[in-house]
């Protein structure tokens, strides 16, 4: 061979691998922004996802803040809510007004529950949980404060 045709061959191999590299060096760009782009939408999903599960601990933590203080949300008593859906406590004041088969006061409901009946104090908290199961529909206050458990 000769060397102009060695030379030739020379310089065309060297453009085609400057070709090469120009479309392996695109590729490359191509690739990083892609992968910086996936990165930015598992930031995003991740976000989401702790977002998601806020809300869903939110929806279904039976506490919300009112004022500034934790206020313990009873759901409302219709068609497809299941008593599991009160509070434990709640649970419990339910089951022993539904067993005592006839109008129960706060004070019956205390001693059920095992509380000092003796010590006004211990009984306070108990008229406000069986008035929000009254005001959600589990059970019914008379007016001679009272309670029944609803149909």
């Amino acid at each position: 061979m000769a060397d102009p045709e060695v030379h030739e061959r020379i310089t065309a191999r060297r453009a085609e691998l400057d070709e090469l590299e120009e479309r392996l060096v695109k590729q490359l760009d191509e690739v990083r922004i892609e992968r910086d782009a996936l990165a930015v939408a598992e930031r995003v999903r991740q976000r989401m996802s702790e977002q998601l599960a806020t809300e869903r601990q939110a929806v279904a933590s039976p506490t919300v803040q009112v004022g500034g203080r934790g206020v313990l949300l009873v759901p409302r008593r219709e068609p497809g809510v299941a008593k599991s859906t009160l509070p434990p406590e709640y649970q419990r004041i339910l089951s022993i007004v539904r067993q005592a088969g006839g109008p129960v006061t706060v004070r019956q409901v205390g001693k059920t529950l095992g509380l000092d009946v003796g010590v006004q104090g211990k009984l306070e908290p108990l008229p406000g949980k069986m008035t929000k199961l009254a005001d959600g529909g589990w059970l019914r206050k008379r007016p001679d404060e009272k309670f029944t458990a609803s149909l």
